[in-house]
């Protein structure tokens, strides 16, 4: 599997984000970390903010469009940040 399959792979919820970690682990591509980094940083985004009641909600709305945008990069093939939080979330999850 080429690491533009693996990458949108990784976007189908949290089981294709662990069968694509699993795939990138024995082969590493640079395009499938990237996103199993970016959306590790939604997932726990999202996770953390839905305890918060409206705010949370809005903010899941939010995270949904930045997994659209996230998808959209890895269909193209091009390394796209999610906006305002992507480049900490490269930060944060070098070691994927």
């Amino acid at each position: 599997m080429d690491g533009k399959t693996k990458a949108i792979v990784a976007h189908i919820y949290w089981i294709g984000w662990v069968i694509a970690l699993i795939l990138n682990s024995s082969d590493k591509d640079e395009l499938t970390s990237f996103y199993i980094r970016q959306l590790l940083g939604l997932f726990l985004l999202s996770l953390v903010l839905m305890f918060i009641p409206i705010i949370g909600w809005l903010a899941n709305i939010i995270i949904f469009v930045f997994w659209i945008i996230s998808l959209i990069g890895a269909i193209n093939g091009e390394q796209k940040l999610v906006p305002v939080v992507g480049k900490l979330f490269q930060d944060w999850f070098k070691g994927l």
